[in-house]
């Protein structure tokens, strides 16, 4: 729903790490980036559970691990934040938009389309290469991963019209966050990391319209 929210005359205006790379890809193909990586999301999700149906029919649903995982995710948004603050560096993306249910949209696609690239993209396609080719062990594939990542992650904020300017501080302090989300995507999966990064960022908007 959100999609149909933001405005194609917005769609030029927002930005996060992921959405200069995927609007890039997307518009070589001639799919707006915005509408495009998010209709590529919900197709994908449908496949997903037509492809899982079965296997999730046997599957017992239970909202209390939603509450849970919601509760650990604000922790950990909250932990970011404080990393984050002590740097006095603490936004992820540019919220330039012109109304705030917008901000509210693109804070929760940050979480979602930069975990979805950074982390379970890069992190997979990063293990998988690097075991490829330098035969380390798993853990050392995966802190391999995770840095790769976490430094393509923060150098993307700065690329495009709209992106920051070049500064080594602010690359540092992101790509710490990097760190941060990729250590956490390893040990407690897409799920929690992808909430935890939406909330870090509605935490940032609050602070901004208060």
């Amino acid at each position: 729903m959100g999609l149909f929210i933001i405005s194609s005359r917005d769609i030029p205006q927002l930005r996060n790490g992921a959405d200069v790379l995927m609007r890039n890809v997307l518009e070589t193909f001639g799919l707006l980036g915005i509408y495009g990586f998010g209709f590529m999301l919900l197709f994908g999700f449908l496949l997903v559970f037509i492809i899982q149906r079965k296997k999730w029919k046997a599957t017992e649903f239970n909202l209390g691990f939603l509450f849970f995982m919601f509760v650990e995710s604000v922790v950990w948004s909250a932990g970011l934040f404080s990393i984050m603050n002590f740097s006095n560096q603490v936004a992820l993306m540019n919220p330039n938009t012109r109304f705030l249910i917008q901000r509210v949209v693109l804070s929760i696609g940050a979480g979602i389309y930069e975990e979805f690239v950074f982390r379970l993209l890069f992190i997979g396609g990063f293990t998988y290469l690097i075991g490829f080719v330098l035969q380390w062990k798993q853990l050392g594939r995966k802190i391999g991963a995770v840095v790769l990542s976490a430094v393509i992650f923060s150098l993307f904020h700065f690329v495009g019209v709209l992106g920051d300017q070049p500064d080594v501080g602010l690359f540092f302090v992101r790509f710490v966050a990097g760190l941060f989300l990729g250590g956490l995507y390893c040990f407690r999966g897409f799920g929690i990391t992808a909430c935890t990064h939406a909330l870090y960022d509605l935490i940032l908007l609050v602070m901004v319209v208060t």
